[in-house]
């Protein structure tokens, strides 16, 4: 999953991240209301976390502008205010959750599934095609012919493949989706991790293969019959 964090603080902004990243989840971090809003726009994000008081736009004008907008996205306010009406207005202009600092970094990961799973996005889910399972909660791959546990970044590109099977999926929406549009990494490490994946679904005998749209490209396709 992408989350898209807004919290003007520095400090707790990298804490948060930091956090985020270690329980597999990929963070794109703004520290501005008015860069909250414009990343969003984007529909990039499986997720968001918003403060209230942020410089150029608070969080809560971003969240009715989004919404306005008909984006969808799962979102968790998050702010020092405590009062009810505070909380109140959040949730009526769209919120799905309300966290008040300070927190506990397990509530706000609990909040965080919860949100996510109300979305049908939570990572305790399994997919499959074909012969093949894709664990969502442990990153486990695995058919009648094995099993193993996926690294983050493969974890999300055969995810990615697996919700849009035959469908051909761009070396950008790849990098959109899972490194961010704005990331310095090079699109040919797309390539790296598909040749990663590959011979991953080799090793649990997969009777699915990644195809290759040339210059256009990736899809997983069922593999023909012999």
């Amino acid at each position: 999953m992408r989350i898209l964090l807004a919290e003007d603080e520095r400090e707790m902004s990298n804490a948060l991240v930091a956090i985020l990243k270690n329980s597999h989840y990929s963070v794109d971090a703004v520290y501005n209301g008015e860069d909250a809003y414009d990343y969003l726009d984007t529909g990039l994000y499986d997720a968001a976390i918003l403060d209230i008081m942020m410089p150029k736009m608070d969080g809560i004008t971003v969240l009715k502008k989004i919404r306005a907008a008909g984006n969808d996205v799962p979102i968790l306010m998050l702010t020092a205010k405590s009062e009810i009406d505070d909380k109140v207005t959040g949730l009526d202009a769209g919120a799905d959750d309300y966290l008040t600092k300070p927190f506990a970094m397990k509530e706000l990961l609990a909040r965080l599934r919860a949100i996510s799973r109300r979305q049908g996005e939570v990572a305790d889910i399994e997919l499959s095609f074909s012969n093949i399972r894709l664990n969502c909660s442990t990153y486990t791959l695995s058919s009648d012919g094995g099993s193993l546990r996926l690294a983050n970044k493969e974890f999300q590109m055969l995810e990615m493949l697996m919700k849009n099977p035959g469908q051909i999926i761009s070396p950008d929406q790849f990098m959109d989706k899972i490194w961010g549009y704005d990331s310095d990494t090079e699109s040919n490490v797309v390539w790296v991790y598909i040749s990663y994946l590959r011979k991953k679904l080799t090793q649990v005998d997969a009777n699915v293969a990644i195809r290759a749209a040339r210059g256009i490209g990736y899809r997983l396709e069922e593999k023909a019959n012999d």
